[in-house]
């Protein structure tokens, strides 16, 4: 898309973001914009719906609420955006840096998140169930009460990550590194934690029932009132 198009959708998006009546809300379904630069763009609720976004600079961008199902943003930078309320589903995330990122309440199922950069990223109630994150660092990540059910996070890194009552029932987490995470009253029914590095992890009140915990370290890990029926633990 030539810039001076997309720079007059965004303006007019603005307005009618301000005031519907003398604007007009910003419809880039299907739009090729791989490369392009929307740091700090204003564009909650836009309609992005597979759009080409692959390698774009997102960073600081406000996409609140945004329509962004079926999206590439491989590569993209969003570091620091908004995306509280988004739609990611199931959009192709892989590389992409969403260091920092405010995901909270965000719609990622079955997206495809593997090897992205999600340090210090809000993931609080966020919907992550079947997606992809193998190779993903989600070190010092906020997913509280998220839901991550059959999602894949193998070699994962969840170092001092919060998982205060998220669901990873059925997650693949295996060799992922856990340390320090604070997983208290997750649910992990099922999960695979096959060589998972949980040293020091907060694991109060967290259901394992037939979770494979497998050559998993869980030196110095707090077990308080957890549920472990049926998991299996090999030394």
């Amino acid at each position: 898309m030539e810039k001076a198009k997309l720079e007059k959708i965004l303006e007019l998006h603005a307005m009618w973001f301000r005031d519907p009546q003398i604007g007009k809300r910003a419809n880039l379904e299907c739009e090729d914009l791989s490369g392009a630069d929307l740091s700090g763009a204003d564009l909650p609720d836009a309609d992005l719906r597979s759009a080409n976004l692959r390698g774009a600079d997102l960073s600081g961008a406000d996409l609140t609420g945004a329509k962004l199902m079926l999206a590439s943003l491989k590569r993209a930078n969003l570091n620091g955006a908004n995306l509280k309320g988004a739609n990611l589903s199931p959009a192709n995330l892989i590389y992409a840096d969403l260091s920092r990122a405010d995901l909270s309440g965000a719609n990622l199922r079955g997206a495809n998140l593997r090897d992205a950069d999600l340090t210090d990223a809000d993931l609080t109630d966020a919907i992550i169930e079947l997606a992809t994150l193998d190779g993903a660092n989600l070190k010092g990540a906020n997913l509280k009460g998220a839901n991550l059910d059959g999602a894949t996070l193998d070699g994962a890194n969840l170092d001092g990550a919060n998982l205060t009552g998220a669901n990873l029932g059925y997650a693949n987490l295996t060799g992922a590194n856990l340390s320090g995470a604070n997983l208290s009253r997750a649910n992990l029914e099922g999960a695979n934690l096959f060589g998972a590095d949980l040293d020091g992890a907060n694991l109060k009140g967290a259901n394992l029932t037939g979770a494979n915990l497998g050559y998993a370290n869980l030196t110095g890990a707090d077990l308080t009132d957890a549920i472990m029926l049926e998991s299996e633990k090999t030394l």
